[in-house]
């Protein structure tokens, strides 16, 4: 098993999903080992949620499944990028392609990404 530096960050580490194709930056979330294997064990991208605190399957909830084509681990062991195949298009809960869907414009946030789904629909409670 490969094994990460998971010390650092109270057991958590970042990991930044990026489109294997495009290398458009999708989103970020936080890791856990347990997190880590699930995501070497399945190809899918799997993700630790620190407000619900248990394992977060990216797309269980909306079909927008990330399937994991490559896997980059920075030099301190500390941080990785999973480069994924984005089913449905869209990584963002609310919707859009990627979760970096705003930019910042002059003292504003200037929306420059499309919604994808109306995340109402998709998540209804």
């Amino acid at each position: 098993m490969i094994e990460l530096d998971f010390s650092k960050g109270n057991g958590l580490i970042p990991a930044i999903a990026q489109d294997y194709q495009t290398n458009e930056i999708l989103m970020m979330a936080y890791i856990n080992r347990e997190a880590w294997e699930a995501t070497l064990r399945t190809g899918q991208a799997t993700y630790w949620s620190r407000s619900r605190g248990e394992l977060w399957i990216k797309g269980a909830t909306s079909g927008n499944i990330q399937h994991i084509r490559e896997i980059l681990v920075d030099c301190d062991l500390d941080t990785v990028v999973f480069k994924v195949e984005q089913d449905g298009g869209a990584a963002c809960h609310l919707g859009y392609r990627s979760c970096f869907f705003r930019r910042v414009a002059d003292d504003h946030l200037e929306i420059v990404g499309a919604r994808i789904f109306d995340p109402k629909q998709v998540y209804q409670q």
